[in-house]
């Protein structure tokens, strides 16, 4: 693919083969001026197209939880650089994943509205290049963790890496519409490597963080697909709106968002979280419900976008709840 900076030469008829195709000498003349393109190209532009690789907003948001799960775990505060060195960590498996699915995904890509500006999708990245990048990036992850925090945390972190790449991406995603149901275990997984940090083991506590976020992702992610429906029916991407209709989606989204919200109280059922948190999941599940009960009574983009956004307003402040309530 041409990077959008290359000017294409059209080709003359006596530059073809007897097949149709250019002569290697105009293919490598093709090659080298993609090359020269990026080596022309700001190295302040290529260093923001591969930042945007690792799709550092997702990761703001798994680096919260993660964060937060490690101050539940440990309500005395784990060591300021378990943090960090757990932070540092998570960046680079979450990135290495976002890398790698850039590169699966490119062709889809650059046939989606949302996401056709993407580094690979435009070829201001190399496609080769930005794979190379997310496995570097995650066996750095993997040994960083393992070395600085603990082995568990380490192999957890990978696991959640290998799971989105394979199990999501490769596997589930072209193939039905419960996709984002079970490969959203992979995006519950964080939560779990913040325990592991700073607790050196699990614990069962630690499936409530886990749980939260796996029941998060599909009301959550289902809000988006319901307003770029068409973009994954054009590239045959089985989204559960595309497949089963947008009423059956704001149904789901319903029925989720009332078991979430349900299942985020059992932390105080079992004596494991406390009055403030409580407070915080019952006006906040509250909310959340509001908002896909609105989505599902009077459907529009606008009802599908605010749940969406909210949805990550929703999952940040819990979180936060969840820590501060143990804190206290």
């Amino acid at each position: 693919m041409e990077s959008a900076t290359t000017t294409t030469r059209p080709v003359e008829p006596g530059q073809l083969d007897s097949g149709g195709v250019a002569h290697p000498a105009l293919r490598e003349r093709g090659c080298d001026e993609r090359l020269e393109a990026a080596a022309a190209r700001p190295w302040v532009e290529t260093l923001r197209d591969y930042s945007a690789l690792t799709k550092p907003r997702i990761i703001s948001l798994l680096l919260l939880t993660t964060v937060a799960t490690m101050f539940a775990a440990d309500p005395s505060g784990p060591a300021i650089s378990v943090v960090l060195w757990t932070m540092l960590g998570g960046y680079l498996a979450a990135g290495g994943a976002g890398a790698i699915n850039h590169y699966i995904d490119r062709d889809r890509d650059a046939r989606m509205g949302r996401t056709k500006a993407r580094p690979l999708a435009t070829g201001r990245i190399e496609p080769i290049h930005g794979l190379v990048f997310g496995i570097v990036l995650g066996v750095l992850a993997t040994l960083q963790l393992a070395i600085t925090v603990n082995v568990l945390s380490a192999v957890l972190a990978l696991t959640g890496l290998l799971g989105y790449v394979f199990v999501y991406t490769i596997w589930l995603k072209p193939l039905t519409p419960q996709n984002i149901v079970i490969g959203g275990a992979a995006g519950a997984v964080p939560p779990l490597v913040g325990w592991a940090a700073a607790t050196g083991g699990l614990a069962l506590e630690a499936l409530y963080p886990f749980g939260i976020v796996f029941l998060w992702t599909p009301p959550h992610f289902w809000a988006l697909s319901l307003l770029i429906k068409d973009d994954y029916a054009r590239i045959g991407v089985p989204m559960l709106p595309v497949v089963k209709g947008e009423a059956v989606t704001r149904r789901q989204i319903f029925i989720y968002s009332v078991v979430l919200v349900a299942f985020t109280l059992l932390p105080v059922a079992t004596g494991f979280l406390g009055v403030f948190y409580a407070a915080s999941a019952a006006v906040l599940g509250a909310g959340f419900v509001a908002l896909a009960t609105r989505l599902l009574r009077n459907p529009s983009r606008q009802a599908a976008l605010t749940l969406y956004l909210s949805s990550l307003v929703y999952l940040a402040l819990l979180f936060c709840a969840m820590a501060a309530d143990r804190a206290i």
